[in-house]
């Protein structure tokens, strides 16, 4: 179905850029307040679906060519991978290591293997969201 909703494709293209921006702070506030990996993913998983709204499926396909399945088992493996990398050190599982350190740009910044974790939480869901709304929006 090709329809030419000019205001709502331009409409689109501003807010998916909020959407997207606001989904990045509220992973990387996470640590810190609330938020993180998957309230972030379902925020960019939003994005995508108003994209597919204001475009079709083919389209959104030429513009994020992913396979989200893909994208939802490398963040599987980040998520699992953090975890049980702390089983090398002997320690319990999902304990997670930091450290401070001073980057040019940024000043003193602190560190976590949290953080990659909640990137697997994050992949995952963007992942399984869209497979799904993807499998969702072919069956008509």
């Amino acid at each position: 179905m090709k329809s030419n909703d000019i205001i709502l494709q331009t409409i689109t293209k501003v807010t998916l850029f909020v959407i997207i921006l606001f989904s990045i702070h509220l992973f990387f506030a996470g640590h810190y307040y609330p938020g993180g990996g998957f309230i972030g993913g379902l925020m960019t998983s939003g994005a995508i679906v108003l994209l597919l709204l204001a475009y079709d499926l083919k389209t959104v396909a030429k513009i994020l060519p992913v396979d989200f399945k893909i994208v939802a088992a490398v963040g599987l493996l980040f998520a699992v991978g953090t975890g049980a990398g702390s089983l090398l050190f002997n320690v319990p599982f999902l304990t997670h290591a930091f450290g401070d350190m001073n980057i040019p740009l940024l000043g003193e910044t602190s560190l976590h293997t949290a953080t990659l974790f909640d990137l697997g939480v994050y992949l995952v869901v963007i992942g399984v969201t869209m497979t799904i709304i993807q499998t969702i929006g072919e069956s008509e």
